[in-house]
């Protein structure tokens, strides 16, 4: 549809986008996490800036979304300093742990915002670091559909 068709109010549900949600977990957070969540505020204060100079009223929400998001998130922080025993899985240690079919993998425990699993990190609230914590190498822990024992902690 053209937009020479679109009556103005049809548009107002763009001055107030809903809330991101945010998790009701702790927001524990590695140095790198709270870094990161820094710089996401920043970008955000920048697009709200840009859309504002711009009067894109979609840009505008989108940018107040994200500032309020990223505003919670930094408010709520809480930095977890790096484990300095690695005798048993904590937040922040980098766990290998070997699956029922033979598959190695090694995950670092941080934040539910700097989690990326494809890149070797998992949420301190996912079910396989929930299932790791506290335990020792050489302890079987559930991963997934199987088990998996935890060959290294660093």
């Amino acid at each position: 549809m053209s937009r020479a068709f679109v009556k103005e109010q049809d548009t107002d549900y763009l001055d107030d986008l809903p809330d991101r949600p945010i998790s009701e977990h702790p927001n524990d957070v590695t140095e790198t996490g709270l870094a990161r969540i820094e710089q996401a505020l920043a970008t955000a204060g920048e697009a709200y800036a840009d859309a504002q100079a711009t009067a894109d009223r979609a840009a505008l929400a989108a940018a107040r979304r994200e500032l309020r998001y990223w505003t919670v998130r930094r408010a709520t922080a809480r930095v977890v300093p790096a484990p300095s025993d690695s005798s048993e899985v904590r937040f922040g240690a980098s766990v290998t742990i070997l699956r029922d079919d033979g598959r190695e993998q090694t995950f670092r425990i941080v934040g539910e915002d700097e989690a990326n699993p494809a890149q070797g990190s998992i949420s301190h609230i996912s079910p396989l670091a929930r299932a790791m914590f506290g335990k020792r190498v050489g302890d079987v822990v559930a991963a997934g559909a199987g088990e998996a024992e935890i060959i290294r902690i660093q």
